[in-house]
């Protein structure tokens, strides 16, 4: 009898730990009804008040138990309102940590403390994810592999409409051989025809003006090498050439004098209504707004252009920092559900995944005819993609040429800064160095905006120079050689 009760427990204990465990060899603890395993989703502005967010994962719910029998649904947890980054990380030391993950920066303190996974392995064995992947995704998750985050390569590009450019004379000298003084000429020439008020601006921040400018002074990397070893590039005599440039534009009146104060609505707006001539914008879908914006207030002749980057020692929109991604999706290293997780993030990359991140939901955002995918207002007025926004999307049916996901100017700014690639040598600043490495950062801003100005003369910049070594920049300057020889 005593046997018999043995067995009993020993074939009930078996049990209970066979039912404990998924498919993918992890814990699942918190499975519904009818055998569906619960994701939790931490995710910017996708909380369950937000209509659109729940039903797009209810979608996708749907379509993984269709298309791969994966039978899951999401619970999308509420992030406080206010600054995501901080409000994420408060919900993350209280204990609460989601399966999935979208960090806005803040994932490295987390990540130290082996609470991310390593998505490495993963994607090297995933169906879809591994073939979207362009250079400098591969480069960032090879030095850093807990963020993932399948989007174009971002720098801003200088548009101007295109009515304005085929107007002007030096126009054609400019795509011929885009100097910095063909660009001067060409801004000379914008303002003097009385079509602008000023040639360019930015939104309170000249690295607006860098991604077109920087490389052709000779800056290329954050470091750059010279015969005495690596110098950071914001003090070197590259960047005091570079400033040079910046006050003469100001002095002439063709940079904005208000472009310290300039927020992004006002410069948008002073571009729209011609008070600006030029202006920069982040390739792809920033570029297409602007296009759109500008086509409807000022009519279809105003489409933008997209102008190149300037040519000098160097011809680029500068260098991609590829020490890790800035934003991106995670998975916890404590979710029970890995495995799981990351097949829905690999079905995703999938054209049936695309066709909703991408698309949204047909019948509102888009409709299929006679072989077509036709886009609808409502999906150029709301829509985005949540996850992966690959260059080459596979959606298994061609999109309609009457309804483009993005329009010429657009899809041409994404071309060109992907010509123009190049990866950075900027690397991960050491925790101990990050406040010596932000005040160092405050001190240029405020150097750089009184050389410009013509508050300070330019020789200003070599006693900014000296300050920045003694904040700490010999510091950092020993350790880049370290790293970077």
């Amino acid at each position: 009898m005593k046997k018999i009760k043995l067995l009993l427990i020993t074939m009930l204990v078996i049990g209970l730990l066979a039912a404990c465990f998924s498919e993918e060899g992890g814990t699942v603890t918190d499975t519904k009804e009818g055998g569906k395993t619960t994701i939790k989703v931490a995710y910017k502005d996708d909380g369950p008040s937000n209509e659109v967010a729940v039903k797009y994962y209810e979608t996708l719910a749907e379509k993984l138990k269709a298309d791969k029998d994966i039978d899951v649904e999401f619970e999308l947890v509420e992030v406080a309102q206010g600054n995501y980054s901080e409000k994420l990380s408060l919900l993350l030391n209280s204990g609460e940590i989601p399966d999935l993950i979208y960090f806005q920066g803040g994932d490295q303190q987390i990540a130290n403390q082996d609470l991310l996974l390593d998505l490495s392995p993963y994607i090297e064995k995933s169906e879809y994810l591994k073939d979207v992947l362009d250079p400098h995704h591969k480069s960032k998750l090879a030095n850093y592999p807990y963020l993932l985050w399948v989007k174009p390569v971002g720098h801003k590009v200088a548009v101007i409409r295109t009515d304005w450019f085929n107007e002007l004379n030096t126009s054609e000298a400019l795509i011929a051989n885009p100097t910095p003084e063909n660009y001067k000429t060409f801004f000379q020439e914008l303002v003097d025809s009385g079509k602008a008020d000023y040639a360019t601006t930015v939104a309170g921040d000249i690295s607006e003006l860098d991604h077109t400018f920087e490389m052709a002074f000779g800056i290329n990397k954050t470091w750059l090498e010279t015969d005495n070893g690596f110098v950071f590039s914001k003090v070197s005599d590259q960047e005091k050439e570079k400033l040079a440039f910046y006050r003469d534009l100001y002095a002439n009146e063709l940079l904005d004098p208000q472009f310290l104060t300039k927020q992004w609505d006002t410069k948008e707006d002073a571009f729209y209504s011609g008070e600006i001539g030029v202006i920069a914008g982040t390739n792809g879908k920033v570029v297409d707004f602007y296009n759109s914006r500008m086509k409807e207030i000022n009519g279809d002749k105003a489409e933008l252009t997209i102008l190149p980057p300037a040519k000098g020692v160097y011809q680029g929109f500068g260098a991609t920092d590829i020490t890790k991604e800035s934003r991106g999706l995670a998975i916890s290293a404590l979710s029970e559900n890995k495995d799981l997780v990351f097949d829905i993030l690999d079905y995703l990359a999938s054209p049936e995944g695309q066709m909703l991140d991408r698309l949204g939901f047909e019948g509102e955002h888009y409709n299929v005819k006679d072989g077509e995918i036709t886009l609808t207002d409502k999906y150029f007025a709301e829509w985005y993609s949540r996850y992966w926004e690959p260059i080459e999307v596979d959606l298994g049916t061609p999109i309609s040429d009457e309804t483009p996901m993005l329009s010429a100017p657009a899809t041409e700014s994404q071309k060109v800064v992907n010509q123009y690639f190049e990866e950075d040598n900027a690397f991960l600043i050491p925790e101990e160095y990050v406040a010596q490495w932000d005040a160092m950062e405050n001190l240029y801003k405020e150097y750089s905006a009184d050389i410009i100005t013509g508050k300070q003369p330019l020789d200003t910049f070599d006693e900014f120079v000296e300050e920045w070594y003694a904040a700490g920049g010999e510091d950092l300057t020993k350790l880049a050689n370290e790293k970077l020889k």
